[in-house]
């Protein structure tokens, strides 16, 4: 019995022995699987949602991302805030000079990216949506589009609607202008009853230029600014309806009809003045109509609001609405093979119908994708914006995202002199007509050097 047990007892040890060595041996053989599986991936993710009205927008997104590190634990995703002017005019500009942009960020298509298009800076996403069945799913990707190429993805839409007080026109006896002599008689009644017409926080300089983009588009109407931009040696921005448009801003800056002082005013604080009653009219996105019913806003201000085009130079002209899908996320093109693995979920993840669901519902904004939505639950602004879309049969690019940068820089600029009453209109395009100029003698310098064999930037 002695000997049984003690033979049995052998056994069971030999047997231990050989497991552990099995073990160690397929460890060692299934090493760069386990190591392949637990290599981490870091991705930088920037936006410019810092915004109070983009608030909405960024608890959205950042679920999302949440979401995603949950379920891929390996990838960490760095997702950070910077200001918009100072990421797109001059942080990510030098980044796309050098070659280190973040790995994916926030952009506005058109002019905006095609220098870096052009340069090879961004990631073509063509085959990522068409791999994926993504490309038919999207309202519009022509800003987005180089070549037949696709370059990034829009987020959201948006629209720049005339919003108005209707509590503050009735007690006026007002009625919604539908031209621009309708606009002046308006602001004419305002003034005299000690109400500021216009809330404007230009603070980030492009809201002064939707001002100027839609009296542009009025007085010359759409044709003019697309040749244009397409560097048209033929025209000028010094032309006879533009500078109507510019002296009609004028007009409206010398008899104070903005806000004090605009220039200085954030958005938050030009949309208080108009949530409070302060100031009749605000002219700005769709993407702050969640600001009329936060908890600064005055209980129920949402059911005051109306929503116009801008009106038209004359009765039944054009009252095309500036918008589109401008606003979306792009990728560098310098991705190393685990990071563009890694950034296809994330955008994946990023681009579904519940994601633009949350965007039209809780953001109230515009879905850049094909979805069906309840219109009664995204509440009286959203509808009436979402209405006045859809009875329009002309819309235009703003031209913040259609002038080339550079030209846009001097544009924006000049609008912020004029509203500080340090230039006048024939000044000011001047000096847009100068930029515009010295712009398209560097890229028509840059595209023979590339035709020559140089960089061509």
């Amino acid at each position: 019995m002695k000997k049984w047990f003690l033979n049995w007892g052998w056994i069971a040890v030999y047997a231990v022995v050989l497991a552990i060595s099995v073990l160690i041996i397929a460890g060692a053989g299934h090493e760069p699987i386990e190591e392949k599986q637990a290599e981490k991936v870091t991705i930088t993710f920037r936006h410019f949602w810092i915004k109070e009205h983009d608030r909405q927008m960024l608890n959205i997104v950042e679920d999302v991302v949440a979401q995603f590190q949950e379920t891929h634990p390996n990838v960490k995703v760095n997702f950070e805030g910077m200001d918009q002017t100072v990421h797109r005019e001059q942080k990510l500009k030098s980044e796309m000079v050098t070659g280190t942009p973040p790995d994916m960020f926030v952009l506005f298509g058109g002019a905006e990216i095609e220098p870096y298009v052009r340069s090879n800076r961004l990631m073509d996403l063509t085959d990522f949506l068409e791999g994926n069945g993504l490309k038919e799913q999207f309202q519009d990707l022509h800003l987005w589009t180089f070549d037949n190429h696709i370059y990034g993805l829009p987020i959201e839409g948006n629209a720049e609607p005339l919003f108005y007080n209707k509590e503050i026109f009735d007690d006026l006896g007002l009625e919604p202008p539908e031209t621009l002599e309708d606009l002046n008689k308006v602001i004419d009644v305002l003034i005299a009853h000690g109400i500021t017409p216009f809330a404007l926080g230009n603070e980030e300089r492009w809201p002064a230029a939707i001002f100027a983009h839609y009296l542009m588009d009025r007085y010359a109407g759409p044709g003019l600014i697309n040749e244009l931009v397409q560097g048209d040696e033929s025209l000028s921005f010094q032309n006879p309806s533009y500078w109507k448009a510019f002296k009609q801003l004028k007009s409206w800056i010398d008899e104070n009809a903005f806000y004090p002082p605009a220039n200085d005013l954030s958005t938050e604080e030009a949309i208080e003045r108009f949530t409070n009653g302060e100031a009749a009219m605000y002219l700005n996105g769709s993407w702050d109509i969640n600001l009329f019913h936060n908890e600064r806003a005055p209980a129920g201000f949402q059911n005051q609001v109306g929503v116009i085009p801008f009106p038209s130079l004359t009765e039944g002209g054009n009252r095309s609405i500036a918008g589109g899908y401008t606003i979306g996320i792009g990728l560098s093109s310098n991705l190393e093979e685990s990071k563009w693995e890694a950034a296809q979920e994330l955008l994946k993840s990023l681009y579904t119908e519940e994601v633009q669901r949350r965007i039209v519902y809780e953001a109230s904004r515009i879905p850049s994708m094909k979805i069906t939505y309840d219109s009664e639950k995204t509440g009286p602004v959203f509808a009436q914006v979402v209405e006045m879309m859809e009875q329009s049969n002309q819309s235009f690019v703003p031209y913040d995202n259609v002038l080339p940068p550079e030209v846009n820089k001097t544009f924006l600029k000049v609008l912020e002199e004029m509203i500080r009453k340090r230039v006048k209109p024939e000044e000011a395009l001047e000096q847009i007509q100068h930029t515009s100029e010295q712009y398209w003698q560097l890229r028509r310098s840059s595209l023979l050097s590339e035709t020559d064999g140089g960089a061509g930037w």
